[in-house]
């Protein structure tokens, strides 16, 4: 049996499809990551951090969605498998940004970045690291996406 527990909460200016990038890091707007209180003494030091991973619940997903198009493909009828893509909809909507931590104010992260609609549930944080999550020689065979 798998149990998950929310950690926190995303407050947002997503509130619903449309309004969110089709990825975070494309856009400089911030949002506020609130961590209950609970959990707050797991904050301790991640202002040592610039960037962060944020896992969350994406809950407006579609669950069903196994195959989907990508704003990249120069032919807009191509489908791939859903975990040949960023989509949110998927049968376990777990997401993930990548964010600049603007600043921390006790269990209230600002963030740049994140593409959560509000009122997400947070499910981790974890620290990026240049060192180890950079991988210089990754590429995809859809080239345009990585560019």
């Amino acid at each position: 049996m798998m149990e998950l527990k929310a950690v926190g909460v995303v407050h947002s200016p997503y509130l619903k499809r449309g309004d969110a990038p089709f990825q975070g890091r494309m856009e400089n707007l911030t949002s506020k990551v609130e961590i209950f209180e609970e959990f707050a003494p797991a904050l301790k030091d991640v202002e040592d951090f610039s960037h962060l991973f944020i896992l969350y619940w994406a809950d407006r997903a579609n669950r069903e969605t196994l195959q989907n198009r990508t704003p990249f493909d120069e032919d807009p009828e191509a489908l791939h498998g859903v975990f040949s893509t960023r989509t949110p909809n998927r049968p376990n909507p777990i997401n993930i940004g990548i964010v600049d931590l603007v600043e921390r104010e006790g269990n209230v992260l600002t963030v740049r970045g994140l593409d959560a609609f509000d009122q997400s549930a947070v499910l981790d944080i974890k620290p990026y690291s240049g060192r180890l999550d950079a991988v210089g020689h990754a590429n995809s065979q859809r080239s345009k996406e990585e560019k």
